[in-house]
C-alpha cells in the first residue's frame, strides 16, 4: 500500500469555513434569504432596503436606494451550482425603467457570467454577488459569520541554557 492511499476509517478532510456557511445558508428557507440579502444590503450603505415578496415582479425581490440617491432593485438566488445566463438576462430585463442598478446576489457561481461581462457581451449588466463574495462579506461585517483573533506562542526550549546552568 502506497503512501498515496486512504487510510481505512481516515476522517474526511475539514471543510473550510466558507464551504460551511454556504452550506448552511442554502439550507435556510427562501424568505430567511432575502432577508439576509436585505440585511448584507443594508450593511453596505443602502437605505430604505424592503423586500418586495410580490409575483409578477419579474424576478425582482427588493429595491432599496444607494448612498447617492440612486435606485437599486435586487434578486436572491439560493442556488446549489451555477445562475444560468438566461436567469441574469432576465433580471437584467426586469431592472430596465425602474431602477439605476441592479444586484442579482446568490449562494453559486456567476463564472460565465463574469467572463461575458469582462468581454462587453452583456450591455448594463448587474452587479453580481456570488456566494464566495457574499459569505466573505457576512464575515466582515458579523452577520452570522463571526472570526476571533487567535494567539499562537511558539515556546522553544533552550537546552543549552538549561544544561549550562
Amino acid at each position: 500500500m502506497g503512501s498515496h492511499c486512504k487510510r481505512k476509517g481516515a476522517a474526511p478532510p475539514e471543510l473550510r469555513w466558507e464551504e460551511i456557511a454556504l452550506e448552511t445558508i442554502k439550507q435556510i428557507s427562501p424568505k430567511a434569504f432575502e432577508t439576509l440579502c436585505q440585511r448584507f444590503l443594508r450593511e453596505s450603505g443602502f437605505i430604505q432596503v424592503e423586500i418586495t415578496g410580490r409575483s409578477g415582479e419579474g424576478g425582482i425581490d427588493g429595491r432599496g436606494v444607494g448612498i447617492l440617491s440612486f435606485h437599486v432593485i435586487f434578486h436572491c438566488k439560493r442556488y446549489k451550482n451555477t445562475v444560468s445566463a438566461s436567469v441574469v438576462r432576465d433580471f437584467r430585463g426586469a431592472m430596465v425603467g425602474r431602477a439605476d442598478k441592479g444586484l442579482l446576489i446568490t449562494t453559486a457561481t456567476f463564472t460565465r457570467m463574469r467572463e461575458q461581462k469582462l468581454n462587453g457581451m452583456v450591455l448594463h449588466p448587474p452587479d453580481l454577488i456570488d456566494g464566495e463574495e457574499l459569505v466573505q462579506k457576512l464575515k466582515d461585517w458579523r452577520l452570522g459569520i463571526e472570526s476571533t483573533p487567535r494567539v499562537i506562542k511558539n515556546v522553544n526550549v533552550n537546552k543549552d541554557w538549561l544544561n549550562n546552568l
